[in-house]
């Protein structure tokens, strides 16, 4: 993170730099939340605390957010959307402004109703792009011809294999440990998800093989709490680097720019549902706290069986 004396302490005094840090502090130890999201909630704070002081003429203070009226919070609205932003962008921003001010009111170091009178943004949820069938498995068959190095082919397999194979999320796959690596015969994976939740997910033979045929090959050491999946040089996988081989897969295969680490995911959830697979269910293997985020998937199967039906009935042609 880049501290509050960095992107969000730039347009503060001390003493709320000091609230800021302490905020931070509590949703990182308490709230557990990710690095990933309280990066982009310092972001967004920052973001708000520039526009604040540019728009009052002022350093923020807690005097000043106290202060400030509900025109005031719908202006910087207004900015971002000027600025071309999302709406998914802009909700997440004002999430991020909404706890900081509520953590505040809670410890009484400032308060400021108006807040609780803004309306969040109305997201435009995308829907999935999940590949077709017949592209996954032209996916992993040409995974080989990106490195003629063995181990980086298996190692990069084993990665695709957990994305699709078990639907993780990029971050849950590459977080693994060596310890947390499953063993042959192992049925079941354990996974940590976003805010530390935990599931359980099955395991097919096939990831549980590929991920063994991966640990055989790795030239480099692999101590039970360092990271199971290594970069060439022995450090962590990162990824972008997992994008970069999906960039590549796509330009030899021909495939969509939707075709993304993530859109293995949403492949695993479609094939899933497109084959009886139950929506509760879904949602469990893929983490999702709200079964809303897993009904999205229902719009791309539906979209499926649609074009089946204009292909295939004769009253359609």
């Amino acid at each position: 993170m880049a501290g509050t004396a960095g992107i969000v302490g730039l347009h503060a005094d001390a003493d709320l730099r000091g609230l800021l840090e302490a905020w931070l502090n509590w949703l990182r130890a308490e709230k557990r939340y990710s690095e990933h999201t309280l990066d982009a909630y310092e972001r967004d704070l920052g973001n708000f605390l520039a526009f604040v002081a540019a728009h009052q003429g002022e350093e923020v203070n807690r005097a000043l957010l106290s202060s400030l009226r509900v025109g005031d919070y719908r202006a910087w609205l207004a900015r971002r959307a000027n600025e071309g932003l999302s709406s998914s962008s802009t909700a997440r921003a004002l999430a991020a402004v909404r706890t900081f001010h509520r953590w505040a009111a809670r410890l009484q170091y400032f308060e400021n109703p108006a807040l609780s009178l803004v309306r969040t943004p109305k997201r435009h949820h995308s829907v999935p792009k999940p590949l077709a069938v017949a592209d996954t498995a032209a996916v992993f068959e040409s995974i080989g011809s990106l490195d003629e190095r063995r181990w980086v082919v298996l190692r990069d397999t084993a990665v695709l294999l957990l994305l699709y194979g078990c639907g993780l999320r990029i971050s849950e796959a590459l977080s693994l440990t060596a310890r947390e690596a499953p063993q042959m015969e192992q049925e079941v994976l354990l996974v940590t998800g976003k805010g530390q939740r935990q599931r359980q997910v099955p395991l097919l033979p096939a990831v549980v093989e590929g991920i063994a045929d991966y640990r055989e090959a790795c030239p480099h050491e692999l101590p039970p709490e360092g990271p199971l999946f290594r970069a060439i040089r022995g450090g962590p996988l990162r990824p972008r680097a997992v994008q970069e081989r999906l960039q590549r897969l796509r330009a030899l295969l021909g495939l969509p720019a939707s075709a993304t680490p993530h859109a293995l995911r949403h492949s695993f959830a479609t094939h899933l549902l497109a084959n009886g697979g139950d929506l509760r269910a879904i949602q469990e293997l893929l983490g999702h706290a709200s079964l809303s985020t897993t009904q999205r998937y229902t719009a791309v199967d539906s979209g499926r069986l649609t074009a089946v039906y204009a292909a295939a009935h004769p009253r359609a042609r």
